[in-house]
């Protein structure tokens, strides 16, 4: 039987939330350094994750790729667009990566998976839990900087936030597209919280029928009501509708709150999209 070992890591994530008098200090420990005998090196050398830097943030933080499988259908799953204000959709996003190191096997075999764990560094570092760590570190909010829609203005639960200067001012985003427009994904889900649902993404041309299906399979195998379009205000130059209008299928899921992976739900979901995808071609 195939030993797997771990764990390869690269990055180390301190996310430090204050809750009440008390200081709770999450550490993801990737360390690359482990030594293997280099028979155990060639038998691992299949299943190790793609290691890669699209980017950096304004604050020079590297923004990391993992990639698995080597399947024609690319999927790709990001978290922490809005940084520390959604901090556990990062950790989501290591715990998948930590799952995939661990059980490489669950990828369908016409699959490559592709894993942005943060695309919000300087955020993520910024302001753990609080408003303020939605943003990059120019203060723009990174989800309506893409070229859909796009506004200099935009707003977020009634509040006026900046979109940037123009669609693709910042690095962060710029890395995004640079990804998308290099990889060609055959669909992107996207990690946040709060809001306990999967949404669709749409732009001009309305929502594609593929985004449909797949966010109905998240939502049936994870339990987050499907909604087809957010209407509680106006969105603008978001990455997702931005995917819409390049024909890329994208859904955004939201966690029921700010401070749970929901793991169980959320690799329902995952698996739901390897069975979708993993059909032969």
């Amino acid at each position: 039987m195939r030993t797997i070992f771990t764990k390869q890591v690269i990055a180390t994530i301190f996310v430090v939330v204050a809750l009440g008098g008390s200081v709770l200090v999450f550490c993801l420990l990737r360390d690359d350094s482990d030594k293997l005998a280099s028979t155990e090196l060639v038998e691992l050398n299949n299943f190790l994750p793609k290691h890669n830097v699209i980017g950096l943030s304004v604050g020079g933080r590297k923004i990391e790729s993992y990639t698995y499988g080597s399947g024609k259908t690319h999927l790709a799953f990001v978290g922490g667009i809005h940084g520390g204000y959604e901090w556990n959709s990062v950790l989501l996003a290591y715990k998948f990566i930590d799952y995939l190191d661990a059980n490489p096997e669950v990828i369908p075999a016409n699959l490559t998976i592709t894993v942005i764990p943060s695309a919000n560094p300087d955020g993520a570092y910024k302001a753990i839990g609080k408003e303020e760590g939605r943003f990059n570190a120019n203060g723009v909010d990174l989800n309506r900087n893409f070229d859909c829609k796009w506004k200099p203005e935009s707003m977020w639960k009634g509040n006026q936030v900046s979109g940037g200067t123009v669609p693709f001012s910042e690095p962060e985003t710029v890395a995004i597209r640079n990804f998308v427009l290099e990889n060609k994904p055959d669909a992107v889900i996207f990690w946040h919280s709060q809001s306990n649902a999967v949404y669709a993404s749409e732009c001009e041309a309305g929502i594609l029928p593929e985004t449909l299906d797949i966010m109905n399979a998240y939502s049936k195998a994870s339990g987050y009501p499907a909604i087809k379009s957010f209407d509680s205000y106006e969105v603008t130059g978001d990455a997702e509708g931005w995917l819409a209008s390049i024909n890329i299928p994208a859904i955004t899921v939201e966690l029921q709150t700010h401070e749970t992976v929901e793991w169980k739900r959320n690799l329902a979901g995952i698996k739901a999209l390897f069975e979708y995808y993993g059909r032969t071609e």
